[in-house]
């Protein structure tokens, strides 16, 4: 996504609430994080773990061309650039995943103009067995709505049924909305809202499909599936302009990326079975309290001030988006 003048006002009171999410007594572990060092990925939006090559995660630009990444973990290097072809300009990639077929599936899906595109696009293509640079034919699906254009930035397909999901990002009335059973060419793809959910900017089903965990700037949230009810809170607090989230193949870490050159994937520990994401990080996160309550001030290095600080950003950072919707 690339920055407004506006919008980076609301990077900037983000990161004021940074300053107390950010602490000490809230930090997230590392291990098993790494840095994007390729200095063609400014902006990386999503994040996918390869189902064929461990270790290797895929992202992309928003707008760079018709390109996706394959990083090493270990090192950070890029170890192949795919180009797809087959598909038109895209307009704003948001997010990748994996399906349980193997394939790569791209969200051209961002709609900065609010909700002004008549379609979005979906991109389909197979990992490629050998990780070098070179272009992949790719399969390109036409997307709406059922209740009208908007602008999206989460996808996610689900790892036993290969359903694809869209999460939208609106201050009112954001949704989860489910695709057909499986995706056409020739023909317009229809998703339904199946679930009201907080704006995200990302979202990953975990391995085995029974957890659903969305996040946005400030936030990320784990949900049961199919259920939905409430979400659990995550400790992973404001790691920067925050866009991507995937779970590691094995279930047990979830890791969130971030726009920005030299960005940095942050590892969140997976407390218990990968059905259970609780947030709990080594080295005192904010994660739930043992009884289950909410974290209290004290227990999350908050203080009062820290609080009130946060609160603010919150209410700053929801009149901006009025006022950008206003405008």
């Amino acid at each position: 996504m690339r920055i407004s003048r506006g919008r980076r006002t609301c990077v900037v009171v983000a990161a004021v609430a940074g300053l107390v999410v950010g602490s000490p007594a809230v930090a997230v572990a590392d291990d098993g994080g790494f840095t994007i060092k390729d200095p063609r990925i400014t902006e990386s939006s999503g994040l996918a773990a390869s189902r064929a090559h461990p270790g290797v995660y895929w992202t992309h630009n928003d707008q760079d061309g018709p390109y996706v990444y394959a990083v090493d973990s270990t090192s950070g290097e890029t170890v192949a650039r795919i180009t797809m072809k087959g598909v038109g300009k895209p307009r704003d990639m948001e997010a990748i995943s994996v399906g349980p077929d193997g394939d790569v599936y791209v969200g051209d899906i961002g709609d900065n103009l609010g909700g002004s595109w008549d379609h979005v696009w979906i991109y389909r293509f197979p990992e490629p067995k050998e990780l070098k640079d070179q272009t992949v034919r790719t399969t390109q699906y036409d997307v709406k709505y059922a209740d009208g254009a908007r602008n999206a930035e989460a996808l996610m397909v689900h790892p036993k049924t290969g359903r694809v999901y869209i999460g939208s990002k609106e201050e009112d009335g954001a949704g989860l909305y489910e695709g057909p059973e499986k995706l056409t060419t020739g023909r317009t793809n229809v998703f339904r809202k199946v679930h009201d959910i907080p704006w995200v900017t990302d979202g990953a089903f975990s391995p085995d499909g029974k957890r659903l965990v969305l996040r946005s700037y400030l936030s990320a949230q784990s949900y049961r599936w199919p259920e939905m009810g409430e979400g659990e809170a995550l400790g992973i607090g404001y790691r920067g302009q925050s866009e991507s989230v995937t779970f590691t193949p094995d279930g047990r870490t979830m890791l969130f990326g971030a726009e920005g050159e030299q960005s940095e994937v942050y590892a969140l520990k997976v407390e218990g079975d990968a059905d259970a994401p609780s947030g709990g990080a080594s080295e005192g996160s904010a994660s739930e309290s043992p009884s289950g309550e909410p974290p209290r001030a004290e227990d999350t290095g908050l203080s009062g001030k820290g609080v009130l600080v946060l609160g603010l950003a919150g209410v700053a950072v929801l009149a901006w988006v009025r006022f950008r919707r206003k405008r």
